[in-house]
């Protein structure tokens, strides 16, 4: 029986990488795609997802978020299985805009001055996504002590980080899905 990483990766592989032409984010085109959430979000592979993010994260960390949409489905899972576990775990999300109505701001969910956060996201190509995420929980006071993505298809945001004195890491690289990264 294969554990838990594995089974992530047989599901990624399955349902989540999509072949053919495809136009990114930062407007290059890609042989493949990877559409995690169709893992992230699949009951049969949920448990499996959270169980490595928590063994990948410092166990002094206090809350896991990062830009909505890529960062919230880890996030909100993560903080679940952890609370269940009995670890508190605050989950958040960073809102692309100010919301300018009710409280405001671009944090929804727990995210308090001094916390200690892990900075998530589903895929990263280059980076900027998380660094946005990172900047905006470092305005609030909390501390920023890991990045992680769930596929990092690119193979350049640890180094895009380091210059920020930063550790990122990927649970799977797109070497682990039988990709090359794309860079860049």
């Amino acid at each position: 029986m294969s554990g838990p990483r594995e089974r992530v990766r047989e599901h990624l592989l399955e349902y989540s990488v999509r072949r053919g032409e495809f136009t990114l984010k930062s407007g290059r085109t890609s042989s493949w795609f990877i559409d995690a959430k169709q893992t992230i979000c699949a009951p049969e592979v949920m448990h499996d997802l959270a169980t490595l993010v928590l063994d990948a994260i410092p166990a002094d960390a206090t809350a896991i978020g990062g830009l909505t949409m890529g960062a919230d489905g880890v996030s909100f899972i993560t903080a679940g299985v952890a609370a269940a576990q009995g670890r508190a775990l605050s989950a958040f999300s960073v809102r692309k805009e100010v919301k300018d109505h009710g409280a405001g701001g671009r944090i929804a969910g727990v995210l308090r001055r001094g916390d200690r956060v892990v900075i998530t996201e589903d895929t990263v190509t280059r980076g900027t996504s998380l660094l946005e995420a990172v900047h905006v929980a470092q305005e609030v006071g909390a501390e920023v002590v890991l990045i992680l993505a769930v596929v990092d298809r690119g193979g350049t945001a640890a180094a895009m980080t380091a210059k920020e004195g930063l550790k990122f890491q990927a649970l799977f690289s797109a070497l682990d899905l039988g990709f090359p990264y794309e860079g860049a």
